[in-house]
């Protein structure tokens, strides 16, 4: 069985993809950042830095994110 990846959010910087892939997986969510190109980031100005979870977790990744933007 192949496992199915959503993206989530897509971000300029990977430091906020890892923020937001850690809140997701401590509240359950597995949830991780894809697109990272360089261990340097300002190379990486043009590439968006996405976080996906399995697909069967969008809609609950989706409501805890809209939640967690809503409470800043």
């Amino acid at each position: 069985m192949k496992e199915e990846f959503k993206t989530v959010a897509k971000f300029r910087d990977p430091m906020s993809a890892h923020i937001l892939a850690g809140m997701l997986n401590e509240n359950g969510i597995t949830a991780a950042v894809f697109g990272e190109n360089s261990s340097y980031p300002n190379l990486n100005f043009t590439d968006q830095v996405e976080v996906k979870v399995n697909a069967e977790d969008y809609e609950a990744a989706r409501t805890l994110i809209e939640a967690d933007n809503k409470a800043e």
